[in-house]
């Protein structure tokens, strides 16, 4: 009998050991498939496991993006991940595009803590936007220098793009209606052949992401959006208020990445993990210890 309740006793104790043990302690960080959200995440973990007692763990690429990660996030899967004020405003709140960067990011951020229980932290300091963008040499040439130039001076050029930029209100229909484009002649392209294109002089005119990793050395102007004709796409990290409650100085190390970005920061690391081969967690390592965040 004693040993029957001894063992009992054992059973229950270890039952009440897993319930005061936190299986789901370790902080998920997500990204989106593609180079700039692999650095972004890989930073988030390195701070995260540096100022604070507790795991972090980067979700690695998750296909659907946004589409799937939002859920995600509702329902307590992911705790944290970089997102983009355009992205949420157009794609989760769908909301009709504005151009003012300030308004949208506001009017973000109080909704998403209004009806998701999420907070936005402060915008890391790069927009990553579309552009459109010609070579240097043509630009210098034609003196095109924003996209009303481009209107009034490179209606014989060929635009290039991806065919869904075609049919977007905020795509080219758009562009023809502000800035009244009418180039000789569009080409639709898959976005992995733009960049080869433009240098072949296959075409002359192609959209860029603001932050693309190409853009570092390809001789390519990113012309001025003078009329503001694009929605603003300014990435900040996305955090579950739950997870704030859990983990106490959460809050003050998410926002060590206010504002320290610049857009050049973020294509030069892009370009290391794209062109060079370099990996996203060494390329977010030597950005953090050149902030002097971590050693």
């Amino acid at each position: 009998m004693k040993k029957t309740l001894l063992a009992l006793l054992v059973i229950l104790m270890s039952f009440l050991f897993m319930g005061c043990k936190n299986d789901d302690d370790t902080i998920q960080v997500a990204s989106k498939p593609f180079s700039e959200q692999y650095i972004i995440a890989e930073m988030l973990v390195a701070l995260i496991e540096d100022r604070l007692d507790v795991d972090a763990e980067h979700v690695q690429g998750i296909t659907g993006g946004t589409a799937n990660i939002h859920p995600s996030m509702m329902s307590g899967e992911i705790d944290i991940y970089p997102e983009y004020t355009g992205t949420a405003w157009l794609t989760v709140l769908k909301e009709d595009p504005i151009s003012d960067a300030d308004l949208m990011f506001d009017e973000v951020k109080a909704t998403y803590m209004d009806l998701y229980d999420i907070k936005w932290c402060e915008t890391y300091g790069f927009n990553n936007t579309y552009g459109l963008a010609i070579k240097e040499e043509v630009a210098m040439t034609r003196g095109i220098e924003t996209y009303s130039d481009l209107a009034e001076k490179g209606s014989d050029l060929n635009f290039a793009s991806t065919p869904e930029f075609f049919e977007r209100e905020d795509g080219y229909p758009g562009l023809q209606e502000v800035y009244g484009m009418d180039f000789d002649e569009i080409t639709e392209m898959a976005i992995s052949l733009k960049y080869d294109a433009i240098a072949n002089d296959e075409v002359d005119v192609i959209t860029v992401f603001l932050t693309d990793a190409r853009l570092e050395g390809s001789g390519l102007v990113v012309l001025e959006d003078d009329e503001n004709f694009f929605v603003p796409y300014y990435a900040s990290t996305l955090v579950r208020n739950e997870t704030l409650e859990a983990h106490r100085g959460l809050d003050e190390v998410l926002m060590l990445l206010e504002g320290i970005i610049s857009p050049e920061e973020m294509i030069a690391m892009n370009y290391r993990v794209v062109v060079e081969g370099d990996e996203p967690e060494d390329v977010a390592h030597d950005f953090l210890v050149d902030e002097g965040f971590i050693e």
